[in-house]
């Protein structure tokens, strides 16, 4: 499937926030709360981006994240919208917008990658090997 097809498979929200910049309502969404261990990709590309070991809860209403999945080509752009004055996180494969980064999460990184649910696809650790991801169970040894 190409981008394009990708894209008109995507629900009304995940459009809005990949593909428009958006931000989806906090603590109503899809992983907020959600701790199982696996891999969160990309909505579009299915390019892995975090993992579970490195989720936790900052409170604030959305997935947050204390650093990528190593080997993953997150680009961070100065952003001021809304007045304010951010680092927003994009896919590196697919240029979705994910979310903000920010400089006050746990140590050691100190940062909080405030993501949004809609721009993310889980896949449990039992699911890895059989969706392509098998690379990646190396982190819940």
């Amino acid at each position: 499937m190409n981008k394009e097809e990708k894209l008109k498979a995507l629900t009304p929200m995940q459009y809005h926030v990949t593909q428009e910049h958006g931000t989806e309502p906090p603590f109503q969404n899809e992983y907020d709360s959600h701790f199982e261990e696996g891999l969160y990709v990309d909505i579009v590309s299915g390019e892995p981006l975090f993992h579970s070991k490195d989720k936790f809860n900052a409170g604030c209403g959305w997935p947050s994240f204390s650093k990528p999945v190593e080997g993953a080509s997150i680009q961070e752009n100065f952003d001021t919208s809304f007045g304010m004055r951010r680092t927003e996180v994009r896919s590196g494969e697919a240029d979705s917008h994910l979310g903000h980064v920010f400089p006050d999460g746990p140590q050691p990184t100190g940062l909080r990658y405030c993501i949004n649910s809609a721009a993310l696809k889980f896949i449990p650790k039992d699911k890895l090997q059989e969706e392509g991801y098998g690379e990646y169970l190396k982190y819940f040894e």
